[in-house]
């Protein structure tokens, strides 16, 4: 299967590998791009202790390249949405590491089980607010450090037009953020009749919410907010 992988690089890099590990044709359009601030992140950890929250493992690659600077924070606990994020974590240095197997609610509960102390949240915009929702609810205190965005990145005309000749028989879609730039761009395209016939993957129901109605019979949504539950959908 022809499959459109939206996700910003390097991450899409790795979301490719899997799909040809799967017998699939992956098929690499990214529509944003991260744009780092370690010392954003360095300075918000250097006026904090205590636990550490990441939603994205965009928030590690930020601290990875702080250098020198991130060694005196490594003990510090760390609480991540996801085991890939996790992981990531533990490969940069962060000794204790405990993940949530769902969303940022879940990870909320994780931590408000474990700490009722300031959580210091290395958070990215636009984001989803499930994370602070849920702490607020719970009465976890955050700290919230914004230490990168993702920003929207147009393909030029030639790139969009190799990326969907011959049509992708499904999309990929991460984040509310991106299925929102995708369906722009299908939109100003002249021949978009292709994504009726395409199976559309959102990662969760936020995604699903910039869906336009008339596609809902081809969308799917991954039961859990990771990557092996949405591959699992094709």
């Amino acid at each position: 299967m022809r499959v459109l992988v939206t996700r910003p690089l390097p991450s899409g890099e790795r979301t490719a590998n899997s799909l040809r590990d799967m017998g699939h044709e992956p098929v690499l359009l990214p529509l944003s791009r991260p744009v780092h601030d370690s010392r954003a992140a360095i300075d918000g950890l250097t006026k904090s202790n205590g636990p550490i929250a990441i939603t994205s493992a965009e928030a590690v690659r930020v601290l990875s390249l702080s250098g020198e600077d991130i060694k005196p924070h490594l003990l510090r606990p760390l609480f991540a949405v996801g085991g890939a994020s996790a992981t990531e974590a533990q490969a940069i240095g962060f000794n204790s590491v405990a993940a949530s197997s769902g969303d940022g609610a879940q990870l909320a509960e994780l931590i408000a089980r474990q700490t009722r102390g300031t959580v210091t949240y290395l958070a990215g915009r636009p984001r989803a607010e499930t994370f602070e929702l849920r702490s607020r609810a719970l009465d976890l205190k955050l700290d919230v450090i914004e230490c990168y965005r993702m920003q929207p990145a147009t393909p030029d005309p030639d790139t969009l037009r190799t990326a969907l000749t011959p049509p992708p028989q499904a999309i990929l879609l991460y984040s509310r953020q991106t299925a929102e730039s995708f369906f722009h761009l299908a939109e100003i395209q002249s021949e978009s009749a292709w994504i009726d016939d395409a199976l559309i993957l959102c990662l969760s129901k936020s995604v699903a919410t910039a869906i336009p109605a008339a596609l809902g019979k081809k969308l799917r949504i991954a039961a859990s907010p990771d990557e092996t539950s949405l591959l699992s959908l094709l």
